[in-house]
């Protein structure tokens, strides 16, 4: 694959969300290219099944990339190649990931602190694979040591195709807005395509970022978790904002994927119900945000980080789906894994939200970082 097939919409590396049937969901609704759950170098070494799911992709997916977490050259050039055998178009190296689980054992977000060595196990994948190889970066370790210029220049140095950079720091998580300026710096010094991730919900949200920052694309992650058709507002420029009954056809389209790839037998019915209920946390939190009321209050903070109300009068369904309860992700999941076709979940689907009680506390929009991180 050469460099410049890179797409303009990619879907971030996502903890449990960036699923192979997620992923496809995605992929039908305008994203170009994909990311894998980020997986274990050493693990897929040892052929662990759960870790070698995570390269495992879908001929829909036209642009897939295996994120691999190493702090071992040869480790991580051994693991590429077995992503690589196995259908991967580019190896990703994570660099960003902040959860402790990760950075504490040297891992992720920590290899920034030792550009160094970085650059090393970049030379280090080039070498193993005839794929492209990039980089999903953080601005730094920390806001006060924010190096990612430095770590860029290295990278591509050390051949790495293309560089993701998440517009924060290890420390800040997502307590602060992404610093789209830093991301235009690097973009501005580098001769590699750089992708901007952070912060992006809404396509006039994503128009502005790209346009400040130079970025040859973006990067969704938290945003397609809430809105997957997000990639299409971005292509086409404009806002869909979908009733309940066409959210709840794009959930139904989730639990077909889910079908094809899991199994409709128990076991299957028993994974895919575990992704719908996670899933459903983030569907939750759409809210519709047409620009022309909510552009200016986007130019002042990502709308991604603000409050938005429940809402007043809603219809049964609407409430259903907005609803934060796990026990009610649980039920609505029950709802559409057990009905046969559309209609009849819509029909369950129903009867389920005119039996809720109203959902006091809703869910905030903005989200754990160790929720996604990837």
């Amino acid at each position: 694959m050469a460099d410049s097939s890179f797409g303009q919409l990619w879907l971030a590396p996502l903890t449990t969300g960036g699923n192979l049937p997620f992923r496809r969901l995605c992929v039908e609704n305008g994203a170009q290219v994909t990311v894998g759950e980020m997986a274990s170098a050493r693990h897929l070494l040892r052929g662990r099944t759960s870790e070698m799911a995570l390269i495992r992709s879908h001929p829909a997916e036209r642009c897939f990339g295996v994120q691999l977490a190493g702090r071992a050259a040869e480790t991580l050039g051994e693991a590429a190649k077995l992503a690589e055998a196995r259908g991967a178009h580019f190896i990703d190296l994570n660099c960003g990931c902040p959860i402790h689980a990760i950075a504490g054992k040297g891992l992720g977000a920590a290899l920034l602190l030792k550009p160094a060595r970085l650059a090393r196990l970049v030379e280090a994948l080039v070498a193993a694979v005839s794929v492209p190889v990039t980089v999903k970066l953080r601005t730094g370790w920390k806001e006060t040591k924010q190096n990612v210029r430095e770590v860029a220049r290295l990278c591509e140095e050390a051949g790495a195709s293309a560089i993701a950079i998440h517009g924060r720091s290890r420390e800040q998580r997502y307590s602060r807005a992404a610093d789209w300026s830093l991301i235009g710096e690097v973009a501005a010094e580098r001769n590699v395509p750089v992708i901007g991730n952070g912060d992006i919900l809404t396509h006039f949200e994503a128009s502005a970022r790209r346009s400040a920052s130079g970025v040859k694309a973006v990067m969704l992650g938290r945003g397609a978790l809430i809105k997957p058709w997000l990639f299409w507002e971005l292509r086409e420029e404009r806002s869909w904002l979908p009733t309940a009954a066409e959210r709840l056809g794009v959930l139904w389209r989730f639990v077909e994927l889910l079908r094809d790839h899991f199994g409709d037998d128990e076991k299957g019915r028993t994974r895919s119900h575990r992704f719908l209920v996670w899933h459903l946390d983030f569907f939750c939190r759409y809210r519709p945000l047409p620009e022309q009321e909510y552009a200016a209050l986007a130019r002042e903070h990502p709308l991604i980080q603000r409050r938005h109300p429940f809402g007043e009068g809603l219809d049964p369904l609407e409430a259903l789906l907005r609803d934060s309860r796990t026990s009610t992700h649980e039920s609505l999941a029950d709802v559409l894994l057990s009905a046969e076709e559309r209609g009849q979940a819509e029909q369950r689907a129903l009867s389920l939200a005119l039996g809720l009680p109203r959902d006091d506390h809703p869910a905030r929009v903005d989200v754990s970082a160790a929720d996604v991180a990837g």
